[in-house]
């Protein structure tokens, strides 16, 4: 089994894990350019994330924006306490990834067998068949690989999904090895009360400390199903600087939960997170003056 991911110690601490490189930046519709990306990582490390999902190993066909990277990962910055993430679909992926210096490997799958069908092009059966040799490969390599349950909450095909769903999923993912499971509202429906619903049936499955909240912000709700989460144990969550993200899977879907907001919610809770929030404020300034893709 991979290694496990460092859980935040303490109640009155939070990790974030910092997913616009990746996540963001997938469905962005101008081309972004490595160096742009690359710069985007280096400052990000320097607020003081400790994880960073920096590419994903997938075909350029289907994700053109994430065409470079092989590149952007091997020349991503490395640091002490810093730790890159590559999204990988399957074990061809997990090799390119791990070749280039990926030092967590994430794999990506559903609650909604549409949805998986329709990102993935299989069954949420033959998407986790997929996901055996990926984390032999990583155990092979003692690298820790996060799960994604896409659609844990609400599809955009099916309409709500039973918490029961979601926990069977998370199930799964525990039992062929993932480190750490993040169940994740792909298309910012959710409310707090159903959050609730879902992770509970999901810690009947999986420890708190192995679960993750992905949120987006459609709805307005995203920092309120935070708090629903962290009610229940959670104390990892995504964001994206600027709030960058979409899924071209997940129409009507806004960006990821912004890492500002996030941060500034932590904080007024009292809980620590460890980023700079003046350095975070200004790379989101500059996201939302469309300054930073204007640069070379």
């Amino acid at each position: 089994m991979p290694p496990s991911i460092e859980s935040p110690g303490g109640d009155r601490q939070a990790t974030i894990v910092e997913v616009g490189p990746r996540d963001g930046l997938q469905n962005e519709k101008r081309l972004v350019s490595t160096g742009q990306k690359l710069r985007l990582i280096g400052m990000l490390a320097d607020c003081g994330f400790a994880r960073i999902e920096a590419t994903a190993f997938v075909s350029p066909k289907w994700v053109p924006q994430m065409a470079d990277h092989d590149e952007v990962m091997r020349r991503a910055v490395r640091r002490p306490g810093l730790m890159l993430s590559a999204l990988v679909p399957n074990e061809q992926g997990a090799r390119a990834a791990i070749a280039a210096g990926a030092q967590e490997l994430a794999v990506f799958t559903s609650a909604s067998e549409t949805f998986s069908k329709r990102n993935t092009n299989c069954t949420i059966e033959e998407g986790l068949a997929r996901f055996v040799p990926v984390i032999a490969l990583a155990a092979e390599h003692s690298l820790p690989v996060r799960g994604y349950v896409s659609c844990a909450v609400d599809c955009p095909y099916e309409g709500p999904i039973e918490p029961g769903a979601a926990a069977r999923v998370v199930a799964r993912l525990r039992d062929l090895g993932c480190a750490e499971i993040a169940v994740a509202d792909t298309i910012g429906r959710a409310t707090p009360e159903r959050v609730h619903a879902m992770v509970l049936a999901t810690l009947e499955e999986a420890e708190a400390a192995r679960l993750a909240g992905h949120f987006h912000d459609t709805g307005g709700l995203a920092l309120a199903n935070v708090d629903a989460a962290w009610d229940l144990g959670l104390r990892v969550f995504d964001a994206a600087a600027g709030g960058l993200g979409g899924c071209p899977n997940a129409p009507g879907a806004a960006g990821n939960l912004r890492s500002g907001a996030l941060v500034a919610h932590l904080a007024s809770k009292g809980t620590s997170t460890g980023i700079n929030r003046e350095l975070l404020a200004g790379i989101e300034t500059m996201l939302a003056e469309g300054k930073f893709f204007a640069e070379p």
